[in-house]
């Protein structure tokens, strides 16, 4: 493994806070209190690229809508947070495993057993890149804004033509300059000087749950706010797909749960047929249509 040089760069993420001098003298609830005060900041650090995040939504869904995937490149707490949020979005959203997809430094060794040195890999990223088309929107996280796995993932992306997102604590950061979108979230010093498992790691876990959800969203992945891609594979998931559509159509557990078994555990089909009366076959066929969406289904059915 390739790794880089010795470098000293002063990032926001590895900068003192002055807060915090005393931490290691103070009794344990005021410690509690000091981490709490400097967790407090970081949605409000989010909230300030909002903007930056749209962008990088819109880019998901283009991608994924055109036959695409979405690529997570990250390392330590940025690989795992990325590889966490990949992991749930079929089991809530009904997504396909393979459209977004978590690449960690180090590989699935990584996930459990810190391998800091991974991460300074730039080759590994370029290589762990290598299925990157130019379809594909390829996201780097990096706390620091500077990791060498990330900047060879990011790399890769451009020479295949493929769109690209960073997101680093660092609104400086030296690699913004490559990729199509910055998030960049100023979440200043950390209450331990450099652990950017704390206030950049929470940054990057709300950054990376409002592009996921908003993307299959923007999908039409959910109805409403419900989770209506979920296959009811078991007892307990019917039950909850169940209450899914008594309160997305008014009507009986009963009736739904029925529904439910004609669609054999689809709920995006049983709903259609619900709402509109439909048949199995019929609401099927205007789901595949409309790529999955509920309300593109039914707009196609209740078209006068």
């Amino acid at each position: 493994m390739r790794t880089a040089p010795t470098e000293i760069v002063r990032v926001p993420t590895e900068a003192r806070n002055s807060g915090t001098n005393d931490i290691d003298l103070l009794p344990t609830v005021d410690i509690l209190r000091l981490i709490n005060a400097e967790d407090v900041t970081v949605p409000h650090a989010v909230a300030a690229v909002l903007p930056q995040l749209a962008k990088a939504v819109d880019l998901g869904v283009e991608a994924l809508r055109g036959g695409g995937r979405v690529h997570y490149f990250g390392a330590g707490t940025s690989g795992r947070l990325a590889t966490m949020d990949a992991a749930e979005l079929p089991p809530t959203f009904g997504v396909a495993s393979d459209r977004v997809v978590a690449h960690h430094a180090g590989g699935p060794t990584a996930l459990v057993h810190a391998r800091e040195g991974v991460e300074d890999d730039f080759a590994g990223g370029r290589a762990d890149a290598a299925t990157v088309t130019a379809a594909d929107l390829v996201m780097g996280l990096t706390a620091s804004g500077r990791t060498p796995y990330v900047a060879g993932a990011l790399q890769r992306a451009r020479e295949v033509g493929a769109r690209s997102v960073l997101v680093s604590a660092d609104p400086r950061s030296a690699l913004a300059a490559d990729v199509d979108v910055h998030v960049g979230v100023d979440t200043g010093a950390e209450v331990i000087a450099g652990s950017t498992r704390m206030k950049a790691g929470t940054a990057q876990k709300l950054v990376l749950n409002a592009f996921s959800t908003a993307v299959m969203v923007r999908l039409g992945y959910t109805y409403s706010n419900l989770m209506v891609g979920v296959v009811a594979t078991n007892a307990k998931l019917r039950g909850r797909m169940v209450t899914i559509l008594t309160e997305a159509t008014g009507l009986s557990e009963e009736v739904c749960a029925e529904a439910l078994g004609r669609a054999d555990g689809d709920t995006r089909i049983a709903l259609v047929c619900l709402l509109t009366g439909a048949e199995v076959p019929t609401a099927a066929d205007a789901l595949h249509a409309a790529h999955g969406s509920v309300r593109a289904a039914l707009r196609q059915l209740t078209r006068p």
